[in-house]
């Protein structure tokens, strides 16, 4: 059993302080819409590590490669804008701390901003990454964990009456497909008001907005 620290949108100072030792986690997660110095504090203080995805208000990451320590973007040497010790999981499939973490950053267009995709983009970002853990279940037996997004799906959580809090309607194939036991995302604030879990099938949808800890028990082959 993995213990697990989601953060997302919303700097909580307690965390920023030596006392986020005390929770005496395996890995933390972030869903995105963080100051990148906040993630790289956590990760450091709790020594873990730190898988994420961007959110809207973040820095463009499309594009970055590491490879062998050196970090490219188009083939050339460039500066790695994200957080130091981070891992970029949008898009991908990662094993870390014993958990198959998929992710899917970013939200719904609404702007020209970074990481913001109409509905079929997400939809092809979303197959593609699917097939990766396909591809890995098919070699080791497991699923995926967790599924961690910004965006909440469609209908489950976020604002459909506020075209930049509309969730991805594309998220719930993909919950079918992957079947993960938690689907983590951010970016709809409660403002004080209570953010019940719901359920797609047999996954656990949490809004993880400040931060939550959850205890995660990872899939056998």
């Amino acid at each position: 059993m993995a213990k697990v620290l989601a953060v997302s949108d919303e700097v909580v100072e307690q965390l920023w302080t030596d006392r986020v030792r005390r929770l005496d986690v395996d890995l933390m997660v972030g869903a995105g819409d963080l100051p990148f110095d906040y993630l790289e504090y956590l990760t450091s203080a709790l020594d873990r590590p730190c898988v994420f995805v961007p959110g809207n208000h973040d820095a463009d990451l499309t594009g970055y490669a590491n490879v062998r320590g050196l970090w490219t973007r188009a083939g050339m040497p460039a500066d790695w804008p994200g957080p130091a010790g981070g891992v970029n999981v949008d898009a991908g499939v990662v094993d870390v701390a014993g958990l198959r973490i998929a992710g899917l950053g970013g939200s719904i267009r609404y702007n020209r901003g970074p990481n913001q995709w109409t509905e079929r983009q997400q939809a092809r970002r979303a197959r593609r990454m699917a097939r990766l853990a396909g591809w890995r279940r098919l070699r080791d037996g497991r699923g995926v964990d967790v599924l961690l997004t910004h965006s909440p799906p469609a209908g489950c959580g976020d604002l459909p009456d506020d075209p930049p809090h509309r969730g991805f309607a594309c998220l719930h194939d993909t919950v079918r497909r992957l079947r993960p036991k938690l689907l983590l995302h951010g970016h709809i604030h409660p403002h004080g008001a209570e953010t019940p879990d719901r359920r797609l099938g047999d996954t656990r949808v949490v809004n993880v907005v400040g931060y939550k800890v959850f205890e995660v028990t990872p899939d056998g082959p």
